[in-house]
């Protein structure tokens, strides 16, 4: 059964999937060992992708060429966009997903890859020598040889699953824990840390009174996430709304010492931003109630999601709590809450390409970095499955920076800052944002993908009619524009005052509620442009003082981001960095002084040091 490959990717959920589709589209030969090829693509937890700050991910992904995005849109039964309220920077996509109709599509989008095989097992130890990868063994005892791995290992190294006093080792939805590899990772000398999350119960649907719920519909027309795909057509379902009341939150107090989280029998690091009922009860105690979206999880099954509640209460107090909400009186619950706490690695053993330092060909993607979330691992999976191909190649690294893209603040993020706690994506996180929307995430990642052969023509001819639509439209807004009756009555119906002289075009735009299309109708001059680029202009013009002002703040950063710094430097034998700096920047080992700078206890008088040592030299003996 022993056979050599390229690249083994050790896990199948979103991190492995889109690991071992890059590396294969590269050109490399990769096996996917998974627990199970029944979960490949699973959603264990919430039946949907994207959220805020986590569309953007799934649309750099999808940009470069990923599949998350693809199969998303095939799949999805229900689109909203969220924040529409403020400003581009925070619009974010959301999809009520077909959970089991997505994993059919993503198994499907690996068992057609050319290059990529897949395989059932547990691997259990990873094979070195030299200081370098050579290979895995699996708890049958087949041993696979390549020269790299990526560990997408999920929440199974040594899960537990707990429901009230109840407690038993095994991963999510039923399915079997990995046990050993925990023990081979530290015997390679990795950190670990214990991370716990969980997820809510499932109701029958036919138990639900949705009379008694505010109903919520998808956003018609359909955006999607994916560039290729444009405006969907299809039916979408509905999901509802309800709250917690005062009868919910005191079934809940009174049983809080029957909580794992609560009674001790949990230690390990929960999810400060997607936390359970018990503990929004406990840390909101002024709110009288809390959001609940029962959410339906797939055209096949009666089952829907109970968002909002997660827990680990027993099995009665579920029922009981779940029964005092309008709406679900006489619910059925079909499935249990549960926490399940599991073992991750402590993040910054790893450089900003996610390979673990000190172990070459070590790579590793998703919630064994110590992040939450489906899109987050999709993303680090992408990007430690491009980056182990090009090291297999003896390329440069492919490293994206916070200027760049929301993947450049996550991979930064964890590797430099490391998490206390299960990181999750958010647009705050993210000081470029204003450039970095999810809108305009093709036009910033599509050509760098495209040098790695990862963008398939169709998509790049895309991308460039495009990109000279909204050249060519920029450039006729150049134009000065007359007066005119018709566009002083299109003004006045704005509310906007009229120019007595003429005006250029640009800067007509750039008022508020003005809109390109509406410009095109009366300027003949200008062309007409798909959504997606009209779109852009419309930003472009609207936001482009602060654009302008975010530029200035990226290119006075990009001096710091562009000093190098050496990777055998001995931060402890350079005189006037402070002790705890030379100790953190010997652990993290910063790429840069940019990066350096990020690193928590690193000052702003050590990083000026580090600015002296590196216009002087690290090797003058005079230092």
């Amino acid at each position: 059964m022993s056979r050599s490959f390229d690249l083994i990717v050790a896990g199948g959920g979103h991190a492995g999937v889109e690991a071992a589709l890059a590396a294969a589209r590269m050109g490399l030969s990769i096996l996917l060992i998974t627990l199970n090829l029944d979960s490949i693509g699973l959603m264990p937890c919430n039946p949907a992708i994207g959220g805020t700050g986590k569309g953007h991910l799934v649309c750099e992904v999808d940009a470069m060429g990923g599949e998350m995005g693809l199969a998303a849109d095939d799949t999805l039964i229900q689109m909203r966009m969220l924040n529409t309220g403020k400003g581009p920077a925070v619009h974010s996509l959301r999809a009520q997903m077909d959970k089991r109709r997505y994993h059919e599509r993503i198994k499907g989008a690996l068992e057609r890859q050319a290059g990529l095989s897949l395989v059932s097992g547990e691997v259990v130890d990873i094979l070195t020598r030299n200081g370098a990868v050579s290979g895995v063994k699996t708890d049958e005892g087949f041993i696979y040889s390549c020269r790299a791995v990526v560990l997408a290992c999920g929440v199974y190294l040594k899960s537990r699953i707990l429901i009230g006093d109840y407690a038993r080792d095994s991963g999510p939805c039923g399915l079997l824990p990995a046990n050993r590899l925990s023990d081979a990772l530290r015997e390679l000398g990795l950190p670990l840390q214990r991370f716990k999350t969980g997820t809510p119960a499932r109701v029958k649907r036919d138990s639900l009174d949705f009379s008694k719920m505010e109903i919520q519909r998808g956003d018609v027309p359909t955006p999607s996430f994916s560039f290729m795909h444009g405006t969907l057509e299809l039916e979408q379902q509905s999901c509802y709304l309800t709250y917690t009341n005062s009868r919910t939150h005191e079934i809940i107090k009174r049983n809080l010492s029957r909580s794992p989280m609560y009674s001790g029998r949990i230690l390990a690091a929960g999810t400060r931003y997607c936390p359970s009922i018990e503990d929004k009860i406990v840390r909101f105690a002024d709110k009288d109630r809390h959001q609940i979206f029962i959410e339906p999880e797939g055209l096949t099954t009666a089952e829907m999601y109970v968002q909002g509640m997660s827990t680990s209460l027993p099995a009665d107090v579920q029922l009981e709590m779940l029964r005092s909400i309008a709406g679900l009186e006489r619910c059925e619950v079909m499935r249990l809450g549960y926490a399940i706490e599991y073992d991750c690695l402590e993040p910054t053993c790893l450089d900003l390409t996610f390979q673990v330092k000190g172990i070459r060909g070590l790579f590793t993607a998703g919630q064994i970095n110590g992040s939450s979330g489906y899109e987050e691992a999709a993303a680090q999976g992408f990007y430690a499955g491009v980056n182990a191909a090009l090291y297999l190649k003896g390329e440069s690294p492919f490293i994206l920076g916070r200027d760049e893209a929301y993947i450049g603040v996550l991979a930064d993020d964890l590797a430099t800052k490391g998490t206390p706690e299960p990181y999750r994506m958010m647009t705050s996180r993210c000081e470029y944002r204003l450039s970095l929307r999810q809108d305009n995430a093709d036009l910033r990642l599509t050509q760098k993908a495209r040098r790695l052969g990862l963008v398939s023509e169709e998509r790049y001819a895309r991308l460039c009619r495009k990109q000279e639509a909204i050249n060519d439209a920029l450039l006729k807004l150049d134009a000065f524009a007359p007066p005119s009756e018709a566009l002083a009555v299109y003004l006045e119906s704005l509310g906007q005052s009229v120019p007595q002289t003429g005006v250029r075009l640009f800067d007509l735009l750039k008022r508020p509620l003005v809109r390109y299309c509406d410009l095109a109708r009366l300027f003949g001059e200008l062309p007409q442009l798909e959504r997606e680029a009209e779109e852009q202009v419309d930003i472009m013009a609207h936001y482009d003082g602060y654009i302008e002002k975010q530029r200035e703040q990226i290119e006075r950063m990009r001096g710091l981001e562009d000093t190098a710094l050496p990777a055998e430097i001995d931060y402890m034998k350079l005189d006037g960095l402070r002790l705890e700096a030379r100790q953190k920047c010997n652990r993290i080992k910063p790429r840069n002084i940019g990066q350096a700078s990020r690193i928590s206890g690193v000052s702003p008088a050590d990083v000026a040091v580090l600015l002296l040592y590196a216009k002087k030299g690290f090797n003058d003996e005079e230092n």
